[in-house]
């Protein structure tokens, strides 16, 4: 795939996945929050007192989407959730979660909810 074929293939993604979050009662608090250091977290979630960090990866399967995300990736949006976290005062004492959204070629999507960690 191209650069740009690649580039809006992903927001293609990231849009069905709001979707997916919002048909689920969820509320979409932001869309590709970008952080001061860098780092970009695609999908910001609330539902109840949980804040749910969503990282969206598309490929032609799901398993080739999991294996997209790196530790070096993960980190980053750590970085950016706490920045997220420290800035907003109703994330005070929100419980908060990780989610891995994985789009496939033919567009389903698989969450795995609490994918990574902060440990």
């Amino acid at each position: 795939m191209s650069g740009a074929v690649s580039y809006y293939a992903g927001l293609a993604a990231e849009d069905q996945v709001a979707t997916h979050y919002r048909q689920s009662g969820r509320k979409i608090a932001a869309h590709r929050w970008r952080g001061r250091y860098g780092g970009e977290i695609d999908l910001i979630a609330r539902d109840g007192d949980t804040v749910i960090f969503i990282e969206v990866k598309r490929a032609k399967t799901h398993a080739w989407a999991a294996e997209r995300l790196s530790r070096r990736q993960m980190e980053r949006i750590f970085v950016s959730a706490s920045e997220f976290v420290a800035r907003d005062p109703e994330c005070a004492n929100a419980d908060i979660r990780f989610d891995l959204a994985l789009v496939d070629a033919a567009g389903r999507i698989e969450v795995l909810e609490n994918a990574f960690c902060t440990d």
